[in-house]
Parts: C-alpha cells; structure tokens; sequence
C-alpha cells in the first residue's frame, strides 16, 4: 500500500469516527431534523436552528425518565 492509500483510508476513517461521534453526542440532530422535515413536511418552514435545539430541551425537561441522568 502506498503512502497515499494509507493517508487516504486514514481520513476516510477519521471521517466516519467523527460522524459516529457526532450522532452520539446529539449534534446532527438538527441536521437529520431538517432532512425529515424537507422530505415530510411540504407546509410551513422549519425551525430555526435555535428553536429546535429549545424545543429539544423543553421535550426533554418534560419527559425525564428518557435520559440516563
């Protein structure tokens, strides 16, 4: 394997390790929000990135027993 095969199967890696990371930890919500909302919902807008991440919050605080802690 050549030197640029080997950097290139690194960042393709580094590149799904970020991805898997970021879907755990919640920040493509917004993203995968927008998807659903572009390919379902044809009336109105979506949120702003600001109100979804409120509402988020606001369905969590009232629904607890969903979370870990």
């Amino acid at each position: 394997m050549t030197v640029p095969e080997v950097l290139h199967r690194a960042r393709a890696t580094a590149r799904e390790l970020a991805w898997i990371f970021k879907g755990v930890m919640g920040e493509n919500a917004y993203q995968t929000y927008l998807d659903h909302h572009e390919r379902t919902h044809t009336e109105g807008g979506p949120m702003t990135e600001r109100e979804f991440w409120r509402d988020k919050t606001d369905r969590q605080e009232a629904n607890p027993e969903g979370r870990c802690c």
